[in-house]
């Protein structure tokens, strides 16, 4: 068999493809089949020299939605003319705002049934988002007065844990009023630790994305 000199565009066709059927039948319903059926004569064998399963597929898909996303977060994080504490409130916004999240909220995977994506998610949110976004944020904050914290790294890690996965309706299968209630609960525990970080904007914003997320379902 010849070898496949073009790796990488057979990767992205095999993500285009699959990105298109998630978001046309949802991540639960479109099977490996259906995807080698889009790919214009490639065969299975091309999609798992690649990918090792569907989930596979889908957190590469997700990655690659999230690429421009941590670029956004780095330039926060490097800005100047920003104290710690409004570092960390525009990237909440930045990130919730973002057109992409209603295009993953839409495709709407089902993660109490992919372990391995949930997993992907909390070693995401606590190896990158956290450590690599957050604390220096919390520790710029703590320099510039603008953030108190005895522990910042266990803090950088709540604060994303409970963003990125006990607020994320797409894990607790939450519906619009739950994720009001989530966030509210959200709200006073970021006050207690002196962070005025989420808004009323941010809220509707998160009823928005709860609202595509269970119509997709």
């Amino acid at each position: 068999m010849a070898r496949n000199k073009h790796p990488e565009e057979t990767v992205n066709l095999i993500l285009d493809v699959a990105f298109r059927l998630f978001m046309e039948k949802g991540y639960e319903y479109t099977s490996i089949q259906d995807i080698i059926d889009g790919l214009g004569g490639l065969s299975k064998g091309a999609i798992y020299h690649h990918f090792k399963s569907k989930e596979d597929i889908l957190i590469a898909v997700t990655d690659r939605m999230t690429n421009e996303s941590n670029q956004l977060l780095r330039e926060i994080r490097d800005q100047t003319d920003l104290n710690g504490q409004e570092k960390l409130k525009t990237i909440f916004k930045q990130s919730i705002q973002r057109p992409v999240q209603e295009d993953i909220f839409q495709v709407a995977p089902n993660f109490r049934k992919n372990p391995k994506l949930l997993v992907s998610l909390l070693e995401e949110t606590v190896t990158e988002a956290a450590a690599d976004y957050v604390l220096p944020i919390i520790r710029q904050g703590m320099e510039d007065g603008s953030i108190h914290a005895e522990y910042p790294e266990q803090l950088a890690e709540l604060i994303m844990l409970t963003a990125n996965v006990w607020l994320n309706p797409m894990i607790f299968d939450s519906t619009v009023e739950e994720s009001i209630r989530k966030f509210m609960v959200f709200r006073q525990m970021a006050l207690g630790f002196g962070l005025d970080i989420v808004d009323d904007e941010m809220l509707e914003r998160l009823k928005e994305l709860t609202a595509i997320y269970q119509k997709s379902k």
